[in-house]
């Protein structure tokens, strides 16, 4: 039985990634199943997580979006290839507070807050002439000034259940551990590889 935290051990692997990983440390893969029971998979950048789960941005009319409403229960996996190891996460996506989602916005570069106007994220595009010129139409209405958050533009947090962690090891007899949370505590358990 491990009697680590698995938050905390995801913050040291997630320091040694970002300090050996060459590009991206940050990114995860999300996987969501709509309303009808159709998986889509996608990358997002993690931005944030803390004893209440894993935070990252996004439109809200984005196709992940859609599928999260319908059905907030996902998977994310962090895969760092130069470490040889990856953190499996599991449990249910809730909206982040107006104030935290106002924060991140406004740490963003100001270009990035003008693309977030810009972009219907997951719609069709005509061409990408469509794209920069809603862009700059975006740039001129806000011209000099603050930009503010969309109404249509939040963040999720996934409320992690189950923690797994997994590192290479010679002849495939690979290391996981698995963590699952019972109300206000962890139960760890060793998988075989």
């Amino acid at each position: 039985m491990n009697e680590r935290d698995p938050l905390d051990w995801f913050a040291e692997w997630l320091a040694e990634a970002e300090a050996k990983e060459p590009n991206n440390p940050s990114a995860m893969s999300l996987a969501t199943v709509d309303a009808s029971g159709r998986p889509s998979l996608r990358m997002v950048l993690l931005r944030g997580f803390d004893a209440r789960g894993f935070t990252f941005y996004t439109n809200l009319g984005s196709r992940k979006s859609e599928a999260l409403r319908e059905n907030p229960e996902v998977a994310l996996c962090f895969h760092w290839k130069s470490l040889d190891r990856q953190v499996r996460v599991e449990g249910a996506a809730e909206l982040v507070s107006d104030e935290e989602a106002d924060a991140y916005f406004e740490s963003r570069p100001r270009d990035s807050q003008i693309g977030a106007w810009a972009s219907r994220q997951s719609h069709e595009l005509e061409s990408r002439f469509a794209l920069e010129k809603s862009v700059a139409a975006e740039a001129a209405r806000f011209g000099l000034g603050k930009v503010p958050r969309p109404a249509f533009w939040s963040g999720f947090r996934v409320v992690p259940r189950l923690i797994e962690f997994w590192e290479e090891r010679p002849f495939r007899l690979h290391d996981r551990d698995c963590f699952t949370r019972r109300g206000d505590i962890w139960e760890s358990r060793k998988l075989y590889p």
